[in-house]
């Protein structure tokens, strides 16, 4: 699928700096100024320099939290996105109530506590990360994450993504395990102009116990489209050639010496009524009455 741009100026833009360099600029801002996150509930609210907060908009990463501090920056960071400057890109510190930084493994168990599936969410959404891909929220979709290829100030989101773990069975929280749930999901992504990904995660036998086993999940990316018979159904290719004109059967040869003879008229009587009568079965008709 070919990005779908919002403007005319909007693919030169993108192209101009590519996602992995604004990334990458992030990046190093904010291990150079010692950036440290605040837990708040189920966010982590990081405050930003002038210079950061346009990264962090370029970049797609955290949202503007309007305060009374003119002169303070703050943005809210999802568990997703803040684990993931945390714990992959090692550019930030995240501390607790008691304003003490948090180790990745506290981290972790506090945000696996607070959300219900938050290890197979992180996977899907670190995977898609590391692929340079944007991640946003999308329970407005129906799913849990929509990605585009660049900015969403440029292009339209492509994918709507759901995330499924291998080994969640008939569990509460399994999904497209029936096919009115497929119709359903794909119905949706269709009317918004989506692809449908589904993210298949394997724990391969680990369990959440710690960061680190995250290593051991294997991602299996499968793109689920509706088929079209009309689209799929190509009709089949006729070739005509002159030369063969010889092998075609002659229609007057089917035709016996009963059929070739010109057909006779019929007739019939509606009362005193003449209808369809020839000049001659005229006169065999005025008989037929005389008699009658």
């Amino acid at each position: 699928m070919a990005p779908r741009w919002k403007g005319k100026t909007a693919e030169a833009k993108a192209l101009a700096e590519p996602m992995s360099e604004i990334i990458s600029k992030l990046q190093t801002s904010l291990i150079e100024s010692n950036a440290q996150g605040l837990l708040s509930g189920s966010a982590v609210l990081l405050q930003a320099l002038p210079e950061q907060t346009e990264l962090l908009y370029r970049a797609c990463i955290g949202r503007p939290v309007i305060t009374a501090e003119k002169d303070k920056q703050w943005h809210q960071l999802s568990f997703e996105e803040a684990l993931y400057l945390c714990s992959v890109l090692k550019c930030i510190n995240v501390a607790g109530e008691n304003k003490c930084a948090k180790s990745d493994e506290e981290l972790w168990h506090y945000m696996v506590a607070r959300r219900v599936g938050f290890p197979v969410l992180f996977k899907a959404y670190s995977h898609l990360r590391r692929k340079n891909w944007v991640v946003r929220a999308g329970s407005q979709y129906g799913v849990d994450y929509v990605a585009y290829r660049y900015h969403p100030a440029f292009v339209h989101s492509e994918y709507a993504v759901l995330a499924l773990a291998d080994e969640d069975g008939d569990g509460e929280n399994a999904r497209l395990k029936v096919w009115s749930d497929f119709h359903c999901t794909l119905r949706l992504c269709g009317s918004v102009a989506k692809t449908l990904l589904v993210l298949h995660i394997s724990r391969n036998g680990e369990d959440t116990a710690s960061l680190s086993r995250l290593e051991h999940y294997s991602v299996e990316e499968r793109i689920v489209t509706r088929w079209n018979p009309e689209a799929s159904q190509a009709l089949p290719k006729v070739q005509i050639n002159d030369d063969d004109d010889d092998d075609l059967i002659d229609e007057d040869s089917l035709l016996t010496e009963e059929d070739l003879k010109k057909p006779q008229l019929l007739f019939f009587c509606i009362g005193d009524c003449e209808v369809g009568i020839t000049k001659k079965s005229r006169k065999k008709l005025q008989l037929w009455k005389s008699w009658r």
